[in-house]
């Protein structure tokens, strides 16, 4: 292989690192963080899940559920990996 051919392979491995730089680094950052966040889920936490849900953590059950209070008397049970994020206190409006 001389240097012309390895030339041509440059631009290819420059798209590769800009793309895991730009992309897929930032990508497994928030998974990572994501994953932090539902395994420390408590009761009381004000969440919103992925269907826009707005809720407080009533129950945290040893498998993938947790149950949401998301009135008064208005419990739901939801898959732990649906809460999208957790809402800080003056976050909320009522």
């Amino acid at each position: 292989m001389n240097s012309s051919s390895f030339a041509q392979f440059i631009p290819l491995i420059l798209i590769f690192v800009i793309f895991y730089f730009f992309l897929i680094r930032p990508q497994q950052k928030r998974v990572k963080e994501h994953k932090e966040m539902v395994k420390n889920l408590k009761r009381g936490d004000e969440v919103i899940t992925s269907g826009g849900i707005i809720g407080k953590v009533d129950r945290v059950f040893e498998d993938d559920r947790i149950e949401l209070e998301i009135s008064e008397g208005v419990k739901v049970q939801v898959i732990r990996n649906t809460v999208q994020s957790h809402l800080k206190k003056q976050e909320v409006k009522k």
